[in-house]
């Protein structure tokens, strides 16, 4: 059964390694019938939530109109979503961080997002696989507190200058994600 993808990506590197593993991810999904859409969040202006709770009360997601405003319509229509990232400084980037704060608007605004499926393709510099918590961690929360089923990760460690990811099987996990959503 083909899906409706939204893949959100949160490095500005576009040569890195979470966008290899995210290419990947997206080429083998599209060969699976599946339709992506791809918003690279650091190509965006997104902000962070305000906290204004007047959220869908201009008739959009957010009423601080910024590209946010064109991610939430898709995330609603989505079966899937899938966050990439790589680890900054051990913790979620900021340029993919305003867009999972301001995801509190689905919920302020009582947008029904139960039920979808939720994936996560992180990097990090360091082989420590626990370094790769402070994406994991809040990306798994943030799916059970929207009831949706995490269908998989891909975690890599021990990359950092753009190309590492070919001398692991990032890429090959990546694109083996798409078969499990």
């Amino acid at each position: 059964m083909s899906k409706k993808i939204v893949v959100i990506t949160g490095s500005p590197r576009t040569n890195g390694n979470s966008f290899a593993m995210t290419d990947a991810f997206i080429q083998a999904a599209r060969q699976k019938g599946h339709s992506v859409t791809r918003f690279d969040a650091a190509m965006m202006k997104i902000g962070g939530c305000r906290a204004c709770e007047t959220c869908y009360q201009t008739g959009k997601a957010c009423s601080f109109d910024d590209d946010f405003n064109t991610i939430a319509p898709a995330i609603l229509e989505a079966d899937a979503v899938v966050f990439t990232m790589p680890v900054y400084w051990y913790s979620i980037p900021a340029q993919i961080k305003g867009v999972i704060d301001r995801m509190y608007a689905l919920v302020v605004g009582g947008r029904d997002v139960a039920g979808k499926e939720c994936a996560l393709i992180a990097c990090c510099e360091e082989e420590d696989m626990t370094v790769l918590d402070g994406v994991r961690i809040p990306v798994e929360r943030t799916a059970a507190l929207l009831k949706w089923k995490m269908a998989g990760e891909v975690l890599v460690p021990g990359v950092l200058e753009a190309g590492a990811i070919d001398r692991t099987d990032g890429c090959a996990r990546a694109a083996a994600l798409a078969e499990k959503i």
